[in-house]
């Protein structure tokens, strides 16, 4: 009886497999527009809906640290045609809250990785430090009086922050917004003053003289800005990376998370994809869905050190 019922669920979720999809997908970007995770939750989207014949439309669903659109995906019907884009983001959520809506390790089935890169440390042009070791002494000897924008307490933005922060030993107001876009807005207008965004964010703003970009936080220089040098030149050891990736509910068949895994690779593997992602200033990754969940657990684990180090709490 139970083979029999196994046999069934199997047969029933190669049936879905063979029609999948057969409408318009809806990927989740648990954070406002702007940001990197909404212009790499777009890039992506728009590519794996042409692979898939299907409109992949999607839905900014921002706060509280990505929670609120995180939860929203693990609650959906697990069809197929709800995904969440998740970034590093997603590792800190276990430690920075105590009671989430969902549980992280079993809320989610992993499709694959799509990307990862650095930080940019840079500052509104109006801030006197043309370097990183210029702003460590400003900070320093103004202790308290320089602030720096995040996408909220939890965000990305706010541990490689932190992490900074702890290394170099500085001390800085925090100001949390809702999202990356309108921290680099505000950073962009003057109303903060340092701001520590995805290089994917900065880019553009970089380029145009918006922000003085002073490091970037990857183990090695960016080939985008070749000569902007790594914050672990200054202050060794520093090393805070964004990744991106695509999770479906649980309970998903595996037969559509199988395709779904397929279709992203195949489109990982195109120079297209390539250039446009390292043109955004990141790198593709290619991962199987195991090797996606393995990785997941070890960043967990990683940043939930760092969470507590810097003791910082999101209730």
């Amino acid at each position: 009886m139970k083979k029999t019922l196994l046999a069934l669920i199997f047969f029933a979720g190669f049936a879905h497999a063979q029609t999948y999809p057969a409408r318009a997908i809806r990927l989740i970007v648990p954070f406002p527009p702007g940001g990197s995770n909404d212009i790499v939750g777009r890039m992506v989207g728009q590519q794996l809906g042409e692979r898939l014949g299907q409109s992949v439309v999607i839905d900014n669903r921002g706060g509280a640290g990505g929670t609120i659109g995180s939860d929203m995906a693990a609650k959906a019907p697990a069809d197929g045609y709800t995904l969440l884009l998740i970034s590093v983001a997603h590792a800190f959520n276990p430690a920075m809250y105590r009671k989430l809506p969902y549980d992280p390790e079993k809320a989610f089935a992993p499709i694959g990785m799509v990307a990862a890169g650095p930080v940019a440390l840079t500052v509104h042009p109006s801030v006197p430090a043309q370097s990183v070791k210029e702003l460590i002494a400003l900070v320093k000897a103004n202790p308290g009086k320089l602030n720096y924008a995040t996408a909220g307490i939890g965000s990305f933005q706010h541990l490689a922050s932190e992490l900074f922060k702890l290394q170099a030993g500085l001390d800085m107001v925090h100001i949390p917004y809702k999202g990356g876009g309108p921290a680099m807005m505000d950073t962009i207008a003057g109303q903060a003053e340092i701001n520590m965004a995805s290089l994917i964010q900065v880019i553009p703003h970089a380029q145009s003289g918006k922000l003085r970009l002073l490091a970037t936080s990857g183990t090695k220089r960016s080939a985008i800005f070749p000569d902007v040098p790594t914050v672990s030149e200054t202050v060794p050891g520093y090393d805070a990376t964004n990744w991106w990736g695509l999770v479906a509910p649980a309970a998903t068949p595996q037969p559509v998370i199988s395709r779904l895994s397929a279709e992203l690779d195949v489109l990982l593997k195109s120079d297209e994809t390539r250039k446009r992602v390292e043109n955004e200033g990141a790198d593709v990754v290619r991962m199987s869905p195991a090797e996606f969940g393995r990785f997941i657990a070890d960043e967990t684990q990683k940043w939930a050190k760092v969470v507590k180090q810097a003791g910082i709490t999101a209730e």
